[in-house]
């Protein structure tokens, strides 16, 4: 590891099959915390090349735990975090919208690490229960239209560099690859990216057949630093058929929203009772508007023969008719 980050230290670059090498390694317990610790802060930095991705990725997925849905169609809805916006768990609930809409979710998420509560900490505080045995994902998936998948138990490999970027507490590279490693392999991806940097290397990742098995993919970036459809500023869509684009909230027929309304609460307790009021539809106008957006964008990337509006009266009527709510309740019932 000196070679490898002395190398670094002079800005050098990894390939493709040194980043999956390295990464393994780190894995198998070859590197001790502070040569884990300065490889993580090289890639905070400066920017992570394709390659260096690419690599990290491959392993990841050497290594997890596979969940093999047999082929069945499924969408993740997932953001990388570290943006550092504390908002409430917009692509959570969204996974319950369409879970709602008769769309199967197979979701990765993991806790916090630069935010108060990730999906698996507000998921955790609510009563699911995470598992990685098999038959209660697929049990979950048919009952209730979402399996869950906790990042450490499908990637038990990494048990090394857990502790490590809890005591860091800011975003790494490993926040880049969340989306990319879900056990799943779901067969549509709608993803949200910290910088437009990353969501360009996803676009580029996405594009290559050989490499992800992804029927149609959506990746966003809202560009004043948010990881999803926040209707704080404008939002560029990289698209697998349609290229990059860039729009704003009006673009999308809604309006334009200020930080402090989809604020995700200062602790634990708050950003539950935010995700359950959303639910049971006591949630604010604008934490509805910027849901159902977000939410929209995942129908689209599931129907992307759909237009934008009929897109929105499905996950609307998802939202307000219950339907979200129920397929919520299904899965805290299943994964208990």
């Amino acid at each position: 590891m000196k070679k490898i980050l002395q190398s670094l230290f002079a800005y050098e670059s990894l390939s493709q099959e040194q980043a999956r090498e390295i990464l393994t390694q780190m894995a198998q317990g070859s590197y001790n915390a502070s040569q884990i610790s300065a490889f993580m802060t090289v890639f905070m930095m400066r920017n992570i090349t394709v390659e260096e991705l690419a690599g990290f990725q491959q392993a990841m997925i050497d290594l997890c735990i596979k969940v093999d849905l047999e082929d069945m169609p499924t969408i993740d809805v997932c953001g990388t975090g570290g943006d550092g916006k504390d908002t409430f768990n917009i692509s959570t609930l969204s996974a319950f919208v369409l879970a709602g809409a008769d769309i199967k979710v197979s979701k990765h998420g993991n806790h916090g690490v630069s935010s108060l509560a990730g999906s698996s900490t507000v998921l955790e505080y609510l009563g699911v229960k995470f598992t990685n045995d098999l038959s209660t994902l697929h049990r979950s998936l048919e009952r209730s239209n979402v399996c869950f998948m906790h990042a450490p138990l499908f990637h038990p490999a990494m048990k090394n560099v857990a502790p490590i970027r809890k005591e860091l507490g800011v975003k790494t590279f490993f926040n880049m690859l969340g989306p990319m490693v879900n056990p799943a392999t779901p067969t549509h991806q709608l993803v949200g990216v910290f910088s437009l940097e990353l969501g360009r290397l996803y676009y580029y990742l996405y594009q290559q057949k050989n490499k992800q098995k992804v029927k149609n993919f959506i990746i966003l970036h809202s560009v004043d630093g948010y990881d999803e459809i926040s209707l704080t500023n404008e939002v560029k869509f990289f698209t697998k058929n349609k290229g990059e684009k860039l729009l704003t909230p009006f673009d999308l027929k809604c309006e334009y929203v200020i930080p402090e309304e989809i604020f995700g609460g200062k602790t634990i307790e708050d950003a539950g009772k935010i995700f359950m009021n959303i639910l049971e539809n006591k949630g604010t106008i604008t934490q509805n508007m910027v849901l159902l957006a977000n939410s929209t964008a995942g129908v689209q990337c599931f129907y992307p023969e759909k237009s934008w509006e009929e897109c929105w009266n499905i996950a609307q009527e998802s939202l307000l008719s219950g339907n979200a709510l129920k397929k919520f309740n299904t899965f805290l019932k299943e994964n208990q």
